[in-house]
């Protein structure tokens, strides 16, 4: 079973044991959010994986992590704050 998860990101149940990874590689996402998430800059994660993870795909990575994050949050976390 193969789902896109975006432009960039997909899972297969073929490759990488069903893991997000990002389309046409076995790089995982999460191997490349722990990247962002230790402050390494986008251009150096682009380039330690010889330019098969763009910053397109970083940024659509980040996108979909952040989305995932507050579909987490009880509702009254994503109300607006008191003034």
């Amino acid at each position: 079973m193969k789902k896109k998860l975006g432009r960039y990101l997909v899972v297969d149940s073929k490759i990488c044991h069903g893991q997000p990874t990002f389309r046409g590689t076995r790089i995982l996402v999460k191997d490349v959010l722990e990247q962002v998430a230790q402050g390494m800059a986008w251009r150096a994660i682009e380039k330690q994986w010889r330019g098969a993870v763009s910053q397109a795909a970083i940024a659509e990575a980040v996108r979909l992590a952040n989305q995932a994050f507050l579909d987490q949050l009880p509702e009254s976390a994503t109300e607006p704050a008191c003034p």
